[in-house]
């Protein structure tokens, strides 16, 4: 019978003390959350802080506040201690045994003449408080803007920039353009874009237009140079010549980004819809490289207006997009308000503009002030068969001085007086 109520009396004091530790455990949890939080709140308040407190005095802030909390630990345990002195007995060795581990650093710093090695405690952390004056020293690895509106503040820190304004690369156009300032800034000049001039170079690329090409189509910074080789293969594989080659690539630099298989169809396309050789329709090409770039919707619908509209001849056709390639990519507005001028005012049959379709390409104010003039003196006379017969292409391509001694018979001044009166 003893023996059961000494069991039963040791089963009680075990399961005392278990409470008493989980209730310990929990509070020292709270403490935890206490010094985390109020350290937090040191890091915030020194944050705004005017740099009036050095390093040091920072670390004994954050010291105090953490004795502050263990203190409250401490507290907590011993009135632990003396509940349970009421229900067992125990001894001042149990109490000491549930003290915080912190209770030491508190009585090293309690002592007036030991000195604290705060160093030596613990290694510098990330996250430790320095004064303002110390944050200044501090040096940045890159002083490059983290965010701008323009390439302008960027110029003098990135090298890929300021030796592509050099080449004379339009960094203004670029800017506008979605996506293209932040690839420039990822590139490397040497690793690159040299390498890119260096082709543009070799292929025959005057190096004054170096910027132009690079304004005009940045992508091709981003472009393998084994792509870039194949294409311009293509193009000399086709009979173009190494010169007529450098040429389309300075005028229409898009032309790089196109596939061997695109330019290939875009070349077919012009063939097969104009009924070309392919002499005439490399010929085209050649004057005009941006149509293997740009897009054949307005092609096509400039070629339906040439024939349905204005009335031309499948030849005709041919004969004014070999002379005036251009007349594939005008505006369809303006083509037809030159043709309904020169057609129903002057008076000049289809044949004749279409021997002479540099008129289609000249501007409308141009054709209709010297016609005028020339109607105010009586000598707009374009056919051939009569007499003082004025041609289209002289009309449109000679300038107004030799237009008025010429073709007029009149003085400059005379014209000037007559456009101010339109």
């Amino acid at each position: 019978m003893a023996s059961s109520c000494t069991q039963l009396c040791l089963q009680g004091r075990n399961l005392l003390r278990s409470k008493a530790v989980a209730r310990t455990w929990q509070y020292n949890t709270q403490v935890r959350h206490c010094i985390t939080r109020g350290s937090s709140k040191i890091l915030n308040d020194c944050s705004i802080n005017n740099g009036n407190h050095t390093t040091t005095q920072t670390r004994q802030r954050w010291k105090q506040q953490l004795f502050c909390y263990s203190d409250l630990a401490t507290k907590h345990l011993a009135t632990e201690a003396l509940e349970n002195k009421n229900v067992e007995e125990t001894s001042t060795a149990d109490v000491v045994a549930y003290k915080s581990p912190l209770l030491p650093i508190r009585d090293a710093v309690s002592v007036p003449n030991m000195p604290l090695d705060l160093d030596a405690a613990a290694e510098v952390s990330a996250l430790e408080l320095i004064s303002e004056e110390e944050a200044v020293s501090i040096t940045v690895p890159s002083d490059i803007p983290p965010a701008s509106i323009s390439l302008k503040d960027y110029v003098d820190k990135s090298e890929t920039l300021s030796k592509l304004v050099q080449l004379g690369v339009d960094l203004w156009k670029l800017e506008q353009r979605p996506n293209v300032g932040s690839m420039l800034l990822k590139l490397d000049f040497n690793t690159d874009v040299a390498p890119r001039l260096l082709f543009l170079k070799d292929i025959g690329v005057d190096e004054s237009r170096f910027g132009h090409i690079i304004t005009e189509n940045p992508f091709v910074l981003t472009e393998s140079l084994e792509n870039l080789h194949s294409r311009v293969n293509f193009l000399e594989s086709q009979k173009f010549s190494s010169e007529i080659v450098a040429s389309m690539v300075s005028r229409a630099p898009y032309i790089l980004n196109f596939t061997v298989k695109r330019l290939d169809n875009r070349m077919g396309f012009y063939q097969q819809i104009l009924k070309l050789s392919a002499s005439n329709t490399r010929h085209i090409l050649a004057r005009l490289p941006r149509l293997l770039c740009c897009s054949l919707e307005p092609v096509k619908e400039n070629l339906k207006v040439c024939e349905m509209e204005l009335g031309f001849k499948e030849n005709e056709i041919q004969h004014i997009v070999i002379t005036v390639p251009k007349v594939l990519t005008a505006n369809k507005r303006k083509l037809t308000q030159i043709f309904d001028f020169v057609h129903n005012t002057m008076k000049v049959p289809h044949d004749l503009i279409a021997k002479f379709p540099q008129v289609l390409n000249c501007r409308f104010m141009r054709i209709r002030e010297r016609h005028q003039f020339l109607e105010y003196l009586g000598k707009a006379q374009y056919n051939p068969d009569l007499p003082n017969y004025i041609s289209l292409e002289r009309l449109v391509i000679i300038p107004n001085d030799i237009f008025c001694t010429e073709l007029a018979l009149a003085k400059s001044a005379d014209f000037s007086l007559f456009q101010k009166t339109l």
